[in-house]
């Protein structure tokens, strides 16, 4: 395992700012860049004004479109942020009285994005006049020349990053397209939608035609958002936060209930972690595994009768996503080890292709090894024509994964046929005859790096003060939600003593703990057995933690849960 490098936070803000609260909750909040007290208030009057390049071009030819019974088809992505996109756009123009449907390109055939072969084929199964991208098309030059050849306007939603100019489309909403003024750059593809949408539906509010309220479809915004790692800065959280607030009511889509209900959670007590790791994971699988068009239709049902043999069907694509991803970590790892790999000589990125590999889960164990390694991970799986493999990349801090195979494309040019992404993950397609030459190019790029980025480094909050060890601090935290990408749930470090441990099925580590003033706690270390090293005849753990609530026979008890322990 990489040495673990532990550090507090530092202050992005200035902890004095915030009057009304204590000082342990200042620092936590200045650790994460909140501006003021008023950024503690998730309010949707406190959303940003629709100030999107390219958003009233948008509107006026979906208004039109919608009046003259146009044909419309709405273009998606195959992950949970293009899902809910898709969905949302269906539902809120369906609202307006639109003539519309979707398509999703198949990962395995067609690939992403709107490509020209997936503007013939929407031209071939709808005849469409206008044709909405939800989560793509930033980069899509050829698709919608080709869409346009075919006489459709082309309208591109997306947020994905660029520093090319955009597509000729008849309009382009993106907040990271090259000048648009949007102030936050961090909305998702779904973010992205619901602007626009809300926006048209109050234009058509004004002038007295029928409209759709959005905010009833917040659901498909939080999940859309959060499952794509999307950063939470202060407009996502409200954009979250809405969305969570409406399920924990059941006031969401049946298809939400009926994943939740089979995955055995309660709604009520829904937090926004579990739209990143149980519902977005089962819809996700769908792209993965299958089609997308299962994920779509489970959020599009307008009854439980209608959306739970779908989310059944999700659930057992889940599980298989499950086993094929642990067989493929499983061979991934011991490659690795065949070429003997420790610490000290690990290269400076992880670089896998098997054949027989599946494409529907390379990004999520490239992901695993990124983890685990704590160095940027590229897995490659093969493509259906024989002649190209398909790359997942996940990154670490510190090294922008997009503008890394960018750099490779621009001085290799015959090395990478197609590349997208972001700083944290990309996907990209090469030829297979060129993977030892890519390999290599991208391991030798990436060690020309600065050393320190592949020491793994876990940000805390500093000790939790010994008065702070209580329930109520869970609550007043969760109170400060939702946490997730650059708004981090509060950890702690210290050094306890050890009064007592026991061994939970030989793996887990249970500890009693003692405070300076003489207060018990217990933590517990899940999966410790692979993780740490724990040397019972020490009396001293220094831990890193989480605190949270341990329910057991009708008894709440503070129970710190641990990320990281040494001695």
């Amino acid at each position: 395992m990489p040495k673990t490098l532990i550090q507090q936070r530092p202050f992005i803000t200035r902890p004095e700012n915030f009057q009304g609260v204590s000082p342990f909750i200042a620092q936590i909040l200045a650790r994460r860049g909140v501006q003021s007290e008023q950024e503690l208030e998730l309010k949707l009057k406190h959303l940003l004004a629709p100030s999107m390049k390219g958003l009233q071009q948008a509107i006026q030819l979906m208004d039109l479109a919608i009046d003259q019974q146009k044909k419309i088809v709405v273009v998606g992505d195959y992950d949970a942020d293009g899902a809910t996109s898709t969905a949302l756009m269906i539902l809120a123009l369906r609202d307006m009285g639109a003539n519309v449907a979707y398509l999703v390109p198949d990962r395995f055939k067609y690939g992403y994005g709107l490509t020209p072969a997936i503007a013939d084929l929407a031209f071939a199964n709808f005849t469409p006049d206008l044709l909405i991208t939800v989560d793509n098309g930033i980069s899509s030059h050829a698709g919608v020349e080709q869409a346009q050849a075919h006489g459709m306007q082309v309208i591109i939603t997306d947020h994905h990053l660029t520093t090319k100019e955009t597509p000729k489309a008849e309009a382009v909403v993106n907040p990271n397209q090259l000048g648009c003024e949007f102030p936050s750059k961090a909305l998702a593809g779904v973010g992205v939608a619901f602007y626009l949408l809300a926006n048209l539906s109050s234009y058509r509010g004004q002038l007295g035609k029928s409209t759709s309220k959005i905010t009833q479809y917040l659901d498909l915004v939080a999940l859309g958002t959060y499952a794509d790692v999307a950063s939470l800065d202060y407009n996502n959280r409200i954009l979250v936060d809405a969305g969570v607030k409406r399920i924990r009511q059941n006031q969401c889509r049946a298809g939400i209930s009926a994943l939740l209900d089979i995955a055995g959670r309660d709604p009520a007590s829904l937090k926004a972690q579990d739209l990143g790791f149980v519902l977005g994971p089962r819809i996700n699988a769908a792209g993965r595994m299958e089609t997308m068009d299962i994920g779509i239709e489970c959020l599009l049902a307008a009854d439980l009768q209608t959306a739970y043999p779908l989310a059944q069907q999700l659930n057992q694509l889940n599980t298989e996503r499950r086993q094929v991803e642990t067989q493929m970590k499983q061979e991934a790892l011991s490659e690795l080890t065949q070429l003997e790999l420790d610490q000290e000589h690990l290269p400076a990125a992880l670089i896998l292709f098997e054949p027989h590999w599946h494409q529907g889960v390379i990004g999520i164990v490239a992901g695993r090894l990124k983890e685990q390694f704590h160095r940027p991970s590229i897995v490659f799986a093969a493509d259906e024509d024989g002649i190209h493999i398909k790359g997942s990349a996940r990154s670490i801090d510190g090294v922008h994964i997009r503008d890394a195979i960018e750099m490779i494309a621009e001085q290799h040019p015959h090395l990478v046929s197609h590349f997208g992404g972001h700083a944290a993950a990309a996907g990209l397609t090469i030829q297979k005859q060129h993977f030892d030459e890519f390999k290599q190019a991208f391991e030798a790029l990436i060690s020309n790096m600065d050393e320190s980025l592949f020491h793994a480094t876990l940000w805390t909050d500093g000790e939790l003060p010994t008065e702070n060890f209580h329930i109520e601090t869970v609550d007043f935290l969760q109170n400060l939600t939702p946490w997730g990408q650059k708004f981090p749930s509060p950890i702690f470090e210290g050094v306890f003593k050890v009064l007592d441990y026991r061994w939970l099925k030989d793996m887990h580590l249970k500890l009693r703990l003692a405070l300076q003033n003489g207060q018990i706690v217990e933590a517990i270390a899940f999966n410790a057995r692979n993780k740490f090293e724990f040397d019972a005849m020490q009396d001293h753990v220094r831990l890193v933690y989480e605190i949270d609530k341990n329910e057991f026979n009708g008894n709440v008890s503070l129970q710190l849960r641990v990320i990281h322990l040494e001695q």
